[in-house]
C-alpha cells in the first residue's frame, strides 16, 4: 500500500473484536493508530503492546463515543501527539436492547437510533477539520446486515444502522470534492465479537450453511475489507457498501 506510512487512523471500540483487528492490520500498514476504548483498558493496552511489539505504532485512547467532550478531549490528546487524524473507522458498538417491536419502549428504539447518530455525528465531526484541511480523508462505518434484512429482536439495531448508512452516504456526496471517501462495511456475523458470541449454536450452524465459503466471517475478514478503504489506492470509490459475509447474502 502506497503513501500509508505515518497517516494517523482513529478506531473507535478498538479493544477487541472487528476493532482491534482493523488497529492491527492499518499498524502493520504503516499507520500510527489510535485504539479508542471505553472500559476495557487493560485489553487496549494489549492491543497497543501487540502493535508495539510487530514494529507498529499505537496508543490507546480512552473516550465515550457519545459524548462530544469527551472526543474532542481524545481528538487533542491525538494532536498533541501525532497532529491531525486521517482515518477514521468508526466501530464502536453502541448498546442496545433485543426485544420484538411488541415489547419494546420508545426509550429503547429512540434511545439506541438517537445514541447510534449522535456518536457518529459527534466523533465525526471532531476528525473532519483536520481532513478538510488537508484535502485528504478517508471515513469508514461498521454496519450489520441486519440494516437490510430483518431478524427477529434486532429492530433497534437494525433501525438504527441503517439511519448510519443514509448518513454515511449523504456524508460521502457533500465531502467527495474534498478529497475525502465515506464508506460502509457491512458485517454479517462474525465470530469473536460480543454479538457474534450472542449467537446460540443452533443458529450459527444455520448461518453457515447458508454461507457459500462455508464459514462465518472472522474479525480479520472484516478488517481486510476497511484496510481497503482506508487506503491511497481506493481514491474513486466513495458512498459505497461491501458486505462482508461470504455469500450469505447478496445484493
Amino acid at each position: 500500500m502506497t503513501g500509508a506510512t505515518g497517516r494517523v487512523a482513529l478506531v473507535t471500540g478498538a479493544s477487541s473484536g472487528i476493532g482491534a483487528a482493523t488497529a492491527r492490520l492499518l499498524a502493520a500498514r504503516g499507520m500510527r493508530v489510535v485504539v479508542n476504548y471505553l472500559r476495557s483498558s487493560k485489553a487496549a493496552e494489549e492491543v497497543v503492546a501487540g502493535i508495539e511489539a510487530a514494529g507498529g505504532q499505537a496508543m490507546a485512547v480512552q473516550a465515550d463515543v457519545r459524548e462530544a467532550a469527551a472526543i474532542e478531549s481524545m481528538v487533542e490528546q491525538v494532536r498533541a501527539a501525532w497532529g491531525g487524524i486521517d482515518v477514521l473507522v468508526h466501530n464502536a458498538l453502541i448498546p442496545y436492547a433485543v426485544k420484538s417491536f411488541q415489547d419494546m419502549t420508545w426509550e429503547e428504539l429512540g434511545g439506541k437510533i438517537d445514541a447510534e447518530m449522535h456518536a457518529a455525528f459527534a466523533v465525526t465531526k471532531a476528525v473532519l477539520p483536520a481532513m478538510s484541511e488537508q484535502g485528504w480523508g478517508r471515513i469508514i462505518y461498521i454496519s450489520t446486515g441486519l440494516s437490510r434484512r430483518p431478524r427477529a429482536g434486532m429492530i433497534a439495531l437494525g433501525a438504527a444502522k441503517a439511519a448510519l448508512e443514509q448518513f454515511a452516504r449523504y456524508l460521502a456526496q457533500e465531502l467527495g470534492p474534498q478529497g475525502i471517501t465515506v464508506n460502509i462495511v457491512v458485517a454479517g456475523p462474525v465470530e469473536d465479537t460480543r454479538m457474534g458470541s450472542a449467537l446460540d449454536e443452533e443458529i450459527k450452524k444455520r448461518q453457515v450453511a447458508l454461507t457459500p465459503v462455508g464459514r462465518l466471517a472472522r474479525p480479520a475478514d472484516v478488517a481486510q475489507a476497511v484496510a481497503f478503504y482506508t487506503s491511497e489506492d481506493n481514491a474513486f470509490m466513495t458512498g459505497t457498501t461491501a458486505a462482508v459475509n461470504g455469500g450469505m447474502s447478496m445484493d
